[in-house]
């Protein structure tokens, strides 16, 4: 656990997840910048650019 968290701008965010049959807005939005677990997100390259997809439970904070 001495790994470093990474850090991160979000671009995009899904609608939220169903929880009991309701939908849970995310806390996250597009502009955030974030801190993530090194091992939560996949990877993407797309038109030479680095793509991450996380889950939000691998967002440690969103910071200023």
């Amino acid at each position: 656990s001495k790994e470093k968290p990474q850090k991160g701008r979000v671009v995009a965010v899904g609608p939220g997840k169903f929880d009991e049959g309701k939908r849970v807005p995310m806390t996250v939005k597009p502009g955030d910048t974030v801190l993530y677990t090194k091992y939560g997100p996949t990877e993407v390259k797309i038109e030479g650019k680095e793509i991450f997809f996380l889950q939000e439970s691998d967002v440690l904070a969103i910071v200023a």
